[in-house]
C-alpha cells in the first residue's frame, strides 16, 4: 500500500469516526473529509465532480419536489387514515402492512423514491394513534433495501450487474424473489416482537380512528390529479427509462419541473423543504469514496477476496456475499460492484467456472449489506435526514443496533439458499 492510498483510507477512516461518534453534524464531516482530499491535492477537483452520482443526487431532488407538493393535497392523510381503518387501528397490523407494501414498492421503484412517499403517511399515522414514528420508520427502511433486491430496476448494483453481465429483468426475479420474501418475512416478525412494547394503544384512540373521514382529508382535489398524472407517468419513465436512452435523475427532475409548472406552488416554499443536509452529505461521501476508488483501495481490497478462492465456485460464492454485505454496510455499494464486476469477468474466463451463480452473490450481499449501517445505503441516509427535521433523531448507534444484526441474518438465509440451490 502506498502512501496516498495510507492517506486516502485514514481520511474516510476518520469521516467514518467521526460520523459514528455524532460529535459533529453527519453532514459536516463528510464534508469536511471531502475538503481535507481536496485540500491535500489527493485528489483534484474536477475528478471529485466526477465522483459524484449525479443520477442518485437527481432523483433525490426530483423526488423530493414532488413529495413535497403532493404533501399539499392532503394524499398521505387519506392513506393513513385509509390504512388506519382497515388494520382497526392496530399497530401490530400497520408495521406488517407498511412493511410488506414498501417491500413490494422498493422491488418496482428506486428505494430513496418509496421512502420518501411513506413517511409521510407513517408520521401521520403516528401522530394519529399518538405513538413514537420509528418502529414504522425502521421496518420500512429495512423493507426498501430487501424488496429493491428482488429485481433488476430495484437497487443500482442490481442494475449495474444485469448490464454488464446480460441478465433480464425475469432472471433476477425468478432467482431472487424467493429468498428475498423469506427474508422480508422474517424480518417483519423480528421487528415485530423487537418493537412491541412500543406499539401499545389505547381502545379510545382506535375506536376514533374507525369514526374519521378519510375523504375529508383531501385539501385540494384540481392539484391531487394533477400530482398523480406527474407520480404516475415519472414512475412510468422509471420503468422504461433503459428503453427510453434517459437517466432516472432526468426522469424525476422532469417530473419535478413540470409539476412545478402546474402546480402554482411557490417555488421558495419548496425549496425550503428539500433536504440539503441529505444531498450534501450524499456528494461529500461520493467523492472520500469515489477517492479510494481512484487510488485503487477498493479494487485492492476485492483482488485480495477473490485471492482466497483458487477457482473454487462455493468459497468464491461465500467470500462475495459476505464480503460484499460487510463492505457495503459501511462504504457505497455502487464503487464497490463497479470493481467487482470485471474481476468476476476476469475469474469465469480464468478458471473457466460457471460464473452465473457469482452474480446472485454479488447482488444479494451489495444490496442487503445496506441494511447494516445508517450510511450502507441512500435510502437510510434519506430517512434519518427526514426523521431528524420532523423531530425524531436515530443515531448511527441506534440504526446500528437494529440494522446490523437484522442484515446478518438476511446474509444467513441468503447463504443457506446459494449454497442448495445455487453454488454447486
Amino acid at each position: 500500500m502506498n502512501l496516498v492510498q495510507i492517506i486516502s483510507l485514514a481520511v474516510f477512516l476518520a469521516t467514518f469516526v467521526l460520523i459514528v461518534s455524532e460529535k459533529i453534524n453527519r453532514t459536516v464531516a463528510a464534508m469536511l473529509g471531502a475538503m481535507v482530499l481536496l485540500i491535500i491535492k489527493i485528489i483534484s477537483q474536477e475528478n471529485a465532480i466526477e465522483f459524484i452520482d449525479y443520477t442518485t443526487v437527481g432523483v433525490l431532488v426530483g423526488m423530493m419536489i414532488i413529495v413535497s407538493i403532493i404533501k399539499r393535497t392532503g394524499l398521505f392523510q387519506y392513506l393513513a387514515i385509509k390504512m388506519a381503518k382497515l388494520s382497526k387501528g392496530d399497530p401490530m397490523k400497520i408495521i406488517i402492512v407498511f412493511g410488506i407494501m414498501t417491500a413490494i414498492l422498493s422491488a418496482f421503484l428506486d428505494n430513496v423514491t418509496t421512502i420518501l412517499l411513506m413517511i409521510p403517511v407513517t408520521l401521520v399515522i403516528s401522530k394519529l394513534l399518538k405513538i413514537n414514528p420509528i418502529p414504522f420508520i425502521m421496518v420500512e427502511v429495512l423493507s426498501s433495501n430487501i424488496g429493491g433486491t428482488a429485481t433488476l430496476i430495484g437497487d443500482p448494483p442490481n442494475i449495474m450487474i444485469g448490464s454488464e453481465a446480460g441478465i433480464g429483468f425475469l432472471d433476477f426475479i425468478v432467482n431472487l424473489s424467493p429468498v428475498v420474501i423469506i427474508i422480508l418475512i422474517s424480518t417483519v416478525y423480528i421487528m415485530r416482537l423487537i418493537y412491541k412494547n412500543d406499539l401499545k394503544v389505547e381502545e379510545k384512540l382506535k375506536n376514533e380512528i374507525m369514526k374519521l373521514d378519510e375523504y375529508s382529508a383531501i385539501t385540494d382535489k384540481v392539484l391531487l390529479t394533477k400530482s398523480l398524472i406527474v407520480l404516475a407517468l415519472v414512475i412510468l419513465g422509471f420503468f422504461m427509462h433503459e428503453h427510453l436512452g434517459y437517466e432516472s435523475s432526468t426522469i424525476a427532475l422532469s417530473g419535478a419541473t413540470i409539476l412545478l409548472l402546474i402546480s402554482g406552488v411557490e417555488l421558495d416554499e419548496i425549496l425550503v423543504e428539500i433536504e440539503w443536509p441529505t444531498i450534501f452529505f450524499f456528494i461529500a461521501l461520493f467523492t472520500i469514496v469515489g477517492t479510494l476508488e481512484e487510488v485503487g483501495v477498493i479494487s485492492m481490497m476485492a483482488k485480495i477476496i477473490v485471492g482466497f478462492t483458487k477457482g473454487n465456485l462455493l468459497l468464491t460464492g461465500l467470500i462475495i456475499l459476505w464480503a460484499s454485505a460487510i463492505l457495503s454496510a459501511f462504504l457505497d455499494n455502487i464503487p464497490f460492484v463497479a470493481t467487482m464486476i470485471p474481476l468476476i469477468k476476469g475469474m469465469g474466463a480464468m478458471s473457466g467456472m460457471n460464473i452465473m451463480p457469482l452474480w446472485w452473490a454479488l447482488s444479494l450481499g451489495a444490496c442487503l449489506g445496506g441494511n447494516g449501517t445508517l450510511i450502507g445505503a441512500s435510502a437510510n441516509v434519506v430517512t434519518v435526514g427526514i426523521m431528524e427535521k420532523e423531530g425524531y433523531k436515530i443515531t448511527f448507534k441506534d440504526f446500528l443496533r437494529i440494522g446490523f444484526p437484522m442484515m446478518i441474518l438476511s446474509i444467513v438465509i441468503s447463504t443457506i439458499y446459494l449454497v442448495l440451490f445455487k453454488l454447486h
